[in-house]
């Protein structure tokens, strides 16, 4: 893992740089850990209709979709996956709650 350490952080930079297939070979590299995180998110919390490879996939899409991202190494980058899962979370329980209240389910034209 050490050695994956240095690559990841060398993809961030160059993602950070602007070269998007960076930014592709990244997965791979961190998709273990990221399921890792999102599956103790399943462990604490049961009876959610949310799967954690739904969770990953949501959360490396918001990810690599910001412009010119800043991460600064693998840790940092983990970490702000950790807070995306978490927003992910809340905002698919606030819209399962916004149905279940009578709401009407938001709608992408």
């Amino acid at each position: 893992m050490p050695g994956d350490a240095l690559t990841v952080t060398e993809l961030l930079r160059r993602a950070r740089e602007g070269d998007r297939t960076a930014t592709d070979s990244l997965m791979p590299l961190v998709y273990g850990e990221l399921r890792r995180l999102a599956g103790g998110y399943f462990r604490q919390k049961r009876g959610s209709t949310l799967q954690p490879t739904v969770l990953v996939h949501e959360a490396y899409l918001r990810l690599t979709g910001r412009p010119q991202p800043d991460w600064h190494d693998r840790t940092h980058f983990l970490c702000v996956a950790a807070t995306i899962m978490r927003q992910v979370l809340v905002d698919h329980a606030r819209a399962k709650f916004a149905r279940s209240a009578g709401a009407p389910a938001a709608r992408c034209n």
